[in-house]
């Protein structure tokens, strides 16, 4: 249980800032006493509890864009709607087909070292040399549908669901604020639909996870009170500063993570 909640505690911290939460899971979990991958069914139900901090934060926000999209009142929040669950479908579409082979292929730690560096860097180059004009009510079909395919790459460990859609709204201009808010709304539909088909799953056959039901479901409610903590604090910061800070933690993280494994400190799997 101890080792469950901890890992509940890293799933909070990281899931919002663009540093890959399963990364995290994956190498903090090489070093916890039972030495074992969490895996991807942990992963997924955990970030239940930090969607749900989500709905709590951007509540207002939430109903609102609901409310107008029921409506069909034409609206930049009945647009908003429509775009939210058009940037869904490349995900959908892509962890449906390529599940099994993303579960057993895309949890080697070469991978996930590799992705922290070259993501970051992608993000650095994106946040410094990109435009800050756009907001939310310039989103556009195209930009809503490439949003969602760069979503998608968070399917592998290491790439991370916010920094990928963040630096691709701020390589198209969208201020920092306006791609961080769109990561959170985007990645609703799209976490919730996982956690829950992998919960499901862990119901009918427990054995499929890393750690029982009650520990897993212990983990969820420490990401959701951590990750609430995590979103008040990263609006803020973003509203004054760059994200410069995690572009250089992921490549620092990412090269010692590649020296472990060159000198045999740590094994891929």
């Amino acid at each position: 249980m101890f080792e469950a909640l901890f890992l509940g505690l890293i799933q909070g911290l990281t899931e919002f800032i663009p540093v890959s939460s399963s990364a995290h899971l994956r190498i903090v979990g090489e070093f916890l006493p039972s030495a074992k991958d969490p895996g991807a069914t942990f992963t997924a139900i955990t970030q239940i509890g930090t969607e749900l901090a989500v709905l709590l934060y951007f509540r207002r926000d939430i109903f609102r864009i609901l409310k107008a999209w029921f409506k069909r009142d034409g609206s930049s929040d009945a647009r908003l709607g429509t775009l939210i669950i058009i940037g869904t479908l490349p995900i959908v579409a892509l962890g449906y087909l390529g599940q099994s082979y993303i579960r057993d292929n895309f949890r080697s730690l070469w991978i996930v070292a590799t992705m922290l560096i070259v993501f970051g860097l992608i993000l650095g180059a994106a946040d410094k040399l990109g435009k800050r004009e756009k907001s939310l009510e310039n989103l556009n079909r195209r930009d809503g549908i490439l949003y969602g395919f760069a979503q998608s790459l968070a399917l592998i460990p290491g790439v991370s669901r916010s920094g990928a859609t963040i630096a691709f709204g701020r390589t198209f201009g969208y201020t920092r604020e306006a791609a961080l808010r769109y990561s959170f709304l985007l990645a609703l539909p799209a976490v919730f639909g996982s956690g829950l088909y992998e919960l499901k799953s862990a119901l009918g056959e427990e054995s499929t996870n890393a750690y029982s039901m009650s520990q897993t479901l212990g983990a969820t409610v420490i990401a959701f009170i951590v990750g609430y903590s995590v979103i008040a604090w990263l609006m803020k910061f973003i509203s004054t500063k760059t994200f410069t800070p995690f572009v250089i933690y992921r490549v620092v993280l990412g090269t010692a993570l590649l020296v472990a494994l060159a000198t045999g400190s740590l094994k891929p799997y």
